[in-house]
Protein backbone atom coordinates (compact mmCIF):
# COMPACT_ATOMS: atom_id res chain seq x y z
CA UNK A 1 0.00 0.00 0.00
CA UNK A 2 3.15 2.38 -0.33
CA UNK A 3 6.59 2.62 0.17
CA UNK A 4 8.53 4.59 3.18
CA UNK A 5 12.55 5.10 2.91
CA UNK A 6 12.54 2.58 -0.01
CA UNK A 7 11.25 -0.14 2.27
CA UNK A 8 7.48 -1.50 1.02
CA UNK A 9 4.46 -0.83 3.53
CA UNK A 10 1.84 -3.61 3.68
CA UNK A 11 -2.09 -3.69 5.12
CA UNK A 12 -4.09 -6.13 6.08
CA UNK A 13 -7.30 -7.89 5.12
CA UNK A 14 -7.42 -9.26 8.87
CA UNK A 15 -7.15 -6.84 12.25
CA UNK A 16 -4.87 -8.67 15.03
CA UNK A 17 -7.61 -9.68 18.21
CA UNK A 18 -5.05 -8.48 20.70
CA UNK A 19 -5.58 -5.46 22.98
CA UNK A 20 -3.05 -3.09 23.37
CA UNK A 21 -1.42 -2.50 26.78
CA UNK A 22 -1.72 1.44 28.46
CA UNK A 23 2.41 1.07 28.31
CA UNK A 24 1.71 0.28 24.65
CA UNK A 25 -1.10 3.54 24.03
CA UNK A 26 1.27 5.54 26.53
CA UNK A 27 4.03 5.14 23.85
CA UNK A 28 1.68 5.92 21.12
CA UNK A 29 0.63 8.98 22.67
CA UNK A 30 3.86 10.22 22.75
CA UNK A 31 5.05 9.98 19.47
CA UNK A 32 1.62 12.18 18.68
CA UNK A 33 2.22 14.37 20.23
CA UNK A 34 5.96 14.77 18.75
CA UNK A 35 4.63 14.74 15.64
CA UNK A 36 1.77 17.33 16.23
CA UNK A 37 4.25 19.52 17.73
CA UNK A 38 6.64 19.49 15.70
CA UNK A 39 4.12 19.71 11.97
CA UNK A 40 0.81 21.50 13.13
CA UNK A 41 0.97 25.28 11.69
CA UNK A 42 -0.92 26.94 14.77
CA UNK A 43 -0.25 29.89 13.45
CA UNK A 44 -3.00 29.06 11.40
CA UNK A 45 -6.44 30.37 12.43
CA UNK A 46 -8.15 26.74 10.65
CA UNK A 47 -5.68 24.76 12.31
CA UNK A 48 -7.08 22.87 15.37
CA UNK A 49 -5.64 19.12 15.15
CA UNK A 50 -6.54 16.24 17.04
CA UNK A 51 -5.81 12.89 17.41
CA UNK A 52 -8.05 9.91 19.09
CA UNK A 53 -6.65 6.24 20.31
CA UNK A 54 -9.33 3.64 20.25
CA UNK A 55 -9.13 -0.10 21.08
CA UNK A 56 -12.56 -1.08 19.44
CA UNK A 57 -14.14 0.97 16.18
CA UNK A 58 -17.20 3.17 17.18
CA UNK A 59 -20.43 2.78 15.35
CA UNK A 60 -20.77 3.83 11.95
CA UNK A 61 -23.46 5.82 12.72
CA UNK A 62 -20.63 8.73 14.07
CA UNK A 63 -18.89 8.98 10.97
CA UNK A 64 -22.75 9.34 8.72
CA UNK A 65 -24.01 12.10 11.87
CA UNK A 66 -20.57 13.91 11.33
CA UNK A 67 -20.56 13.90 7.84
CA UNK A 68 -23.84 14.98 7.30
CA UNK A 69 -24.93 16.87 10.33
CA UNK A 70 -23.29 19.99 12.44
CA UNK A 71 -21.66 17.67 15.60
CA UNK A 72 -20.78 19.43 18.71
CA UNK A 73 -17.28 18.65 20.35
CA UNK A 74 -18.73 18.23 23.62
CA UNK A 75 -20.91 15.11 22.53
CA UNK A 76 -17.57 13.89 20.67
CA UNK A 77 -16.04 14.04 23.94
CA UNK A 78 -18.40 12.75 25.70
CA UNK A 79 -18.78 9.51 23.65
CA UNK A 80 -14.44 9.11 23.42
CA UNK A 81 -14.97 8.73 27.35
CA UNK A 82 -17.56 6.31 26.95
CA UNK A 83 -15.07 4.32 24.61
CA UNK A 84 -12.05 4.61 26.94
CA UNK A 85 -10.52 6.41 24.58
CA UNK A 86 -6.92 8.50 24.67
CA UNK A 87 -7.34 11.60 22.86
CA UNK A 88 -6.12 15.55 22.61
CA UNK A 89 -8.04 18.57 20.95
CA UNK A 90 -5.24 21.57 20.32
CA UNK A 91 -6.78 24.92 20.28
CA UNK A 92 -10.40 24.95 19.56
CA UNK A 93 -10.15 20.91 19.66
CA UNK A 94 -12.37 20.38 16.63
CA UNK A 95 -9.94 17.92 15.22
CA UNK A 96 -11.07 14.93 17.91
CA UNK A 97 -14.50 15.26 15.77
CA UNK A 98 -12.58 14.35 12.14
CA UNK A 99 -10.50 11.67 14.20
CA UNK A 100 -13.37 10.07 15.47
CA UNK A 101 -15.26 10.09 12.56
CA UNK A 102 -12.39 8.54 10.60
CA UNK A 103 -12.19 5.97 12.62
CA UNK A 104 -16.11 5.20 12.53
CA UNK A 105 -16.14 5.15 8.59
CA UNK A 106 -16.44 1.62 6.97
CA UNK A 107 -16.55 1.44 3.04
CA UNK A 108 -20.41 -0.06 3.59
CA UNK A 109 -21.89 2.05 1.32
CA UNK A 110 -19.26 2.90 -1.37
CA UNK A 111 -15.11 3.58 -1.48
CA UNK A 112 -12.82 5.42 -3.40
CA UNK A 113 -9.18 4.76 -3.30
CA UNK A 114 -6.37 8.15 -3.12
CA UNK A 115 -2.57 7.53 -3.97
CA UNK A 116 -1.07 10.29 -1.91
CA UNK A 117 2.42 11.33 -3.23
CA UNK A 118 5.01 13.00 -0.50
CA UNK A 119 7.73 15.79 -1.38
CA UNK A 120 11.13 15.72 0.20
CA UNK A 121 11.40 17.77 3.88
CA UNK A 122 13.87 20.08 1.42
CA UNK A 123 11.13 21.18 -0.84
CA UNK A 124 8.44 21.82 1.50
CA UNK A 125 6.44 25.08 0.75
CA UNK A 126 8.26 25.44 -2.37
CA UNK A 127 6.47 25.56 -6.07
CA UNK A 128 5.58 21.97 -7.16
CA UNK A 129 7.24 20.37 -10.13
CA UNK A 130 4.22 18.41 -11.61
CA UNK A 131 4.27 17.89 -15.74
CA UNK A 132 0.69 18.87 -16.98
CA UNK A 133 1.04 16.75 -19.97
CA UNK A 134 2.32 13.45 -17.54
CA UNK A 135 -1.10 14.10 -15.55
CA UNK A 136 -3.44 14.20 -18.87
CA UNK A 137 -1.93 10.93 -19.75
CA UNK A 138 -3.10 9.73 -16.85
CA UNK A 139 -6.42 11.21 -16.85
CA UNK A 140 -6.91 9.50 -20.33
CA UNK A 141 -5.15 6.56 -19.84
CA UNK A 142 -5.86 4.85 -16.41
CA UNK A 143 -9.94 5.06 -16.78
CA UNK A 144 -10.77 4.33 -13.38
CA UNK A 145 -9.39 7.24 -11.93
CA UNK A 146 -10.79 10.79 -11.60
CA UNK A 147 -10.70 14.31 -11.27
CA UNK A 148 -6.95 14.57 -12.77
CA UNK A 149 -7.38 17.48 -14.96
CA UNK A 150 -9.84 20.25 -16.19
CA UNK A 151 -8.98 21.05 -20.04
CA UNK A 152 -11.06 23.88 -20.20
CA UNK A 153 -9.72 25.36 -17.10
CA UNK A 154 -5.94 24.25 -17.49
CA UNK A 155 -6.13 23.22 -13.70
CA UNK A 156 -3.93 20.11 -12.59
CA UNK A 157 -6.36 18.76 -9.76
CA UNK A 158 -3.73 16.20 -8.37
CA UNK A 159 -1.20 19.22 -6.91
CA UNK A 160 -2.93 20.76 -3.35
CA UNK A 161 -2.85 24.46 -3.27
CA UNK A 162 -1.58 24.60 -0.27
CA UNK A 163 2.62 24.43 1.02
CA UNK A 164 1.79 20.74 2.45
CA UNK A 165 3.92 18.02 2.35
CA UNK A 166 1.68 16.22 -0.39
CA UNK A 167 3.02 16.27 -3.79
CA UNK A 168 0.10 15.14 -5.42
CA UNK A 169 -2.84 12.72 -4.73
CA UNK A 170 -4.49 10.19 -7.91
CA UNK A 171 -8.07 9.04 -6.83
CA UNK A 172 -9.41 6.16 -8.45
CA UNK A 173 -11.86 3.50 -7.78
CA UNK A 174 -8.36 0.77 -8.57
CA UNK A 175 -5.82 0.79 -6.37
CA UNK A 176 -3.73 -1.06 -8.63
CA UNK A 177 -4.11 1.15 -11.41
CA UNK A 178 -3.09 4.20 -9.00
CA UNK A 179 0.20 2.60 -8.52
CA UNK A 180 0.50 2.70 -12.53
CA UNK A 181 -0.70 6.35 -12.93
CA UNK A 182 1.79 7.11 -10.53
CA UNK A 183 4.55 5.87 -12.34
CA UNK A 184 3.79 8.04 -15.44
CA UNK A 185 3.54 11.20 -13.63
CA UNK A 186 6.72 13.19 -14.33
CA UNK A 187 7.71 15.37 -11.72
CA UNK A 188 10.30 16.33 -8.84
CA UNK A 189 11.30 13.58 -6.53
CA UNK A 190 8.68 11.76 -4.63
CA UNK A 191 10.33 10.97 -1.44
CA UNK A 192 7.66 8.31 0.04
CA UNK A 193 3.97 7.25 -1.43
CA UNK A 194 0.87 5.77 0.63
CA UNK A 195 -2.20 4.56 -1.01
CA UNK A 196 -5.38 5.05 0.87
CA UNK A 197 -9.24 4.08 1.42
CA UNK A 198 -11.52 7.07 1.19
CA UNK A 199 -15.48 8.20 1.42
CA UNK A 200 -13.91 10.71 -1.32
CA UNK A 201 -16.21 10.43 -4.32
CA UNK A 202 -18.98 8.86 -2.96
CA UNK A 203 -21.90 11.59 -1.98
CA UNK A 204 -21.41 10.23 1.60
CA UNK A 205 -22.55 13.84 2.70
CA UNK A 206 -25.91 14.08 1.00
CA UNK A 207 -28.88 13.81 2.63
CA UNK A 208 -32.29 13.65 1.15
CA UNK A 209 -34.41 16.85 2.00
CA UNK A 210 -38.10 18.14 1.64
CA UNK A 211 -37.30 22.15 1.54
CA UNK A 212 -39.24 22.82 4.46
CA UNK A 213 -36.45 20.67 6.25
CA UNK A 214 -33.42 21.75 4.76
CA UNK A 215 -30.89 23.53 7.91
CA UNK A 216 -27.89 24.88 7.35
CA UNK A 217 -24.47 23.48 6.99
CA UNK A 218 -26.13 20.30 5.95
CA UNK A 219 -25.33 19.14 1.82
CA UNK A 220 -29.03 17.91 0.17
CA UNK A 221 -30.23 16.41 -2.61
CA UNK A 222 -33.74 18.62 -3.69
CA UNK A 223 -36.44 17.73 -5.94
CA UNK A 224 -38.43 20.48 -7.32
CA UNK A 225 -39.99 23.00 -9.91
CA UNK A 226 -38.30 26.39 -10.65
CA UNK A 227 -39.64 28.79 -9.20
CA UNK A 228 -37.98 32.16 -11.03
CA UNK A 229 -35.90 32.57 -13.62
CA UNK A 230 -31.95 32.39 -13.12
CA UNK A 231 -30.40 36.15 -12.55
CA UNK A 232 -26.67 36.73 -12.42
CA UNK A 233 -25.50 39.11 -9.60
CA UNK A 234 -22.15 41.63 -9.88
CA UNK A 235 -19.44 38.68 -9.41
CA UNK A 236 -20.71 36.39 -12.17
CA UNK A 237 -23.30 33.95 -9.62
CA UNK A 238 -26.04 33.30 -10.93
CA UNK A 239 -29.36 32.41 -8.58
CA UNK A 240 -32.37 31.16 -8.86
CA UNK A 241 -35.16 29.44 -6.55
CA UNK A 242 -36.91 25.94 -6.37
CA UNK A 243 -40.64 24.94 -4.61
CA UNK A 244 -41.71 21.80 -4.12
CA UNK A 245 -45.08 20.99 -1.68
CA UNK A 246 -43.16 22.07 1.57
CA UNK A 247 -41.41 25.61 0.73
CA UNK A 248 -39.37 27.40 -1.54
CA UNK A 249 -35.64 27.55 -1.42
CA UNK A 250 -32.78 29.39 -3.27
CA UNK A 251 -30.09 28.09 -5.66
CA UNK A 252 -26.81 29.02 -6.85
CA UNK A 253 -23.84 28.63 -9.30
CA UNK A 254 -21.10 31.10 -7.58
CA UNK A 255 -18.74 32.12 -10.17
CA UNK A 256 -16.03 29.40 -9.32
CA UNK A 257 -18.43 26.60 -11.05
CA UNK A 258 -17.37 28.65 -14.33
CA UNK A 259 -18.92 27.08 -17.81
CA UNK A 260 -21.40 25.17 -15.33
CA UNK A 261 -23.06 28.24 -14.88
CA UNK A 262 -24.04 28.75 -18.50
CA UNK A 263 -26.14 25.32 -18.00
CA UNK A 264 -28.22 26.81 -15.15
CA UNK A 265 -28.68 30.14 -16.73
CA UNK A 266 -30.39 28.36 -19.65
CA UNK A 267 -33.29 27.13 -16.91
CA UNK A 268 -36.45 28.83 -16.92
CA UNK A 269 -39.63 28.29 -14.81
CA UNK A 270 -41.41 24.85 -14.62
CA UNK A 271 -38.84 22.78 -15.19
CA UNK A 272 -38.59 19.79 -12.99
CA UNK A 273 -35.11 19.48 -11.38
CA UNK A 274 -32.60 17.55 -8.56
CA UNK A 275 -30.09 19.93 -7.17
CA UNK A 276 -27.33 18.73 -5.10
CA UNK A 277 -25.09 20.77 -2.85
CA UNK A 278 -24.09 22.23 0.30
CA UNK A 279 -26.32 24.83 2.35
CA UNK A 280 -25.25 28.26 3.05
CA UNK A 281 -26.58 29.88 6.82
CA UNK A 282 -28.14 32.65 5.72
CA UNK A 283 -30.18 32.83 3.79
CA UNK A 284 -30.46 29.42 3.45
CA UNK A 285 -29.59 28.91 -0.30
CA UNK A 286 -28.13 25.74 -1.93
CA UNK A 287 -24.56 26.10 -3.05
CA UNK A 288 -24.79 23.41 -6.64
CA UNK A 289 -22.68 20.69 -6.91
CA UNK A 290 -24.53 19.24 -9.89
CA UNK A 291 -28.18 19.11 -11.16
CA UNK A 292 -29.86 16.57 -12.54
CA UNK A 293 -32.72 18.24 -15.01
CA UNK A 294 -35.57 16.20 -15.08
CA UNK A 295 -38.10 17.88 -17.04
CA UNK A 296 -37.91 20.59 -19.53
CA UNK A 297 -41.28 22.95 -19.42
CA UNK A 298 -42.37 23.96 -23.20
CA UNK A 299 -41.15 27.71 -24.07
CA UNK A 300 -42.80 29.56 -26.91
CA UNK A 301 -41.81 32.13 -29.12
CA UNK A 302 -43.45 34.32 -31.55
CA UNK A 303 -43.21 33.98 -34.82
CA UNK A 304 -45.21 36.69 -36.38
CA UNK A 305 -48.74 38.50 -36.50
CA UNK A 306 -51.49 36.98 -36.40
CA UNK A 307 -53.00 36.56 -40.29
CA UNK A 308 -56.33 38.11 -40.68
CA UNK A 309 -58.45 34.83 -41.60
CA UNK A 310 -61.07 36.88 -44.11
CA UNK A 311 -58.28 38.80 -45.83
CA UNK A 312 -55.44 36.87 -45.48
CA UNK A 313 -53.20 39.53 -44.46
CA UNK A 314 -51.13 40.15 -41.39
CA UNK A 315 -52.58 42.52 -38.90
CA UNK A 316 -50.84 45.08 -37.54
CA UNK A 317 -50.09 45.47 -33.90
CA UNK A 318 -52.40 47.71 -31.84
CA UNK A 319 -50.00 48.88 -29.31
CA UNK A 320 -48.08 46.55 -26.55
CA UNK A 321 -50.52 44.01 -25.00
CA UNK A 322 -53.15 45.68 -26.62
CA UNK A 323 -53.74 42.62 -29.70
CA UNK A 324 -53.88 42.93 -33.39
CA UNK A 325 -56.15 44.63 -35.98
CA UNK A 326 -56.75 43.79 -39.88
CA UNK A 327 -56.27 47.39 -41.09
CA UNK A 328 -58.67 45.94 -44.21
CA UNK A 329 -61.55 44.60 -42.72
CA UNK A 330 -60.62 45.88 -38.67
CA UNK A 331 -61.11 41.77 -37.36
CA UNK A 332 -58.97 41.67 -34.17
CA UNK A 333 -56.82 38.95 -32.52
CA UNK A 334 -55.35 38.64 -29.34
CA UNK A 335 -52.37 36.09 -30.26
CA UNK A 336 -49.55 36.42 -32.57
CA UNK A 337 -48.69 33.57 -34.14
CA UNK A 338 -46.36 31.33 -31.80
CA UNK A 339 -44.12 28.04 -32.21
CA UNK A 340 -42.04 26.03 -29.26
CA UNK A 341 -38.74 27.39 -28.80
CA UNK A 342 -35.79 24.87 -28.82
CA UNK A 343 -33.79 24.83 -25.52
CA UNK A 344 -30.25 25.12 -25.04
CA UNK A 345 -30.19 22.24 -22.52
CA UNK A 346 -31.23 18.64 -22.21
CA UNK A 347 -32.59 16.91 -19.57
CA UNK A 348 -29.90 14.92 -17.67
CA UNK A 349 -26.76 15.67 -15.23
CA UNK A 350 -24.88 18.70 -15.16
CA UNK A 351 -21.98 19.06 -12.66
CA UNK A 352 -19.20 21.80 -11.92
CA UNK A 353 -15.73 21.10 -13.63
CA UNK A 354 -13.15 19.78 -12.03
CA UNK A 355 -11.41 22.82 -10.54
CA UNK A 356 -14.64 23.68 -8.88
CA UNK A 357 -15.35 20.02 -7.46
CA UNK A 358 -15.63 19.16 -3.34
CA UNK A 359 -13.76 15.73 -2.72
CA UNK A 360 -16.99 13.84 -1.28
CA UNK A 361 -19.08 15.17 -4.43
CA UNK A 362 -19.24 11.81 -6.08
CA UNK A 363 -18.00 12.92 -10.02
CA UNK A 364 -20.87 11.83 -13.32
CA UNK A 365 -18.25 9.69 -14.69
CA UNK A 366 -18.55 7.27 -11.10
CA UNK A 367 -22.69 7.62 -11.74
CA UNK A 368 -23.23 7.15 -15.19
CA UNK A 369 -21.68 4.52 -17.32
Amino acid sequence: MGEIEDENIFCYTKKSSKKYKEADIKKIRKILESIVDKYARFEDTDTNPGFVILQDQPSFDIYERTVKEIVKIKDIERLLKSLDAVYRGYKNCRGIIGATAAIAWSPLKDKTYELIAYREKKKWGTKRTIDADSVKKVDKTCLSTFDNYDYRNKHNRLAPSSPCPILYGIRGDDEKELIRASALIKSEKVDCWMIFETNQGTDDHLLNRNISDVKSYQSVIIDGAVETNPHTIKGGHVFFTIKDSTGIIDCAAYEPTKEFRRAIRELCVGDIVEVYGGVRKKPLTVNIEKINIRHLAKQVEKVENPVCPKCGKHMKSKGKDQGYKCIICSRTSKKPMMKEKKRAIKTGFYEVPVCARRHLSKPLKRMIP
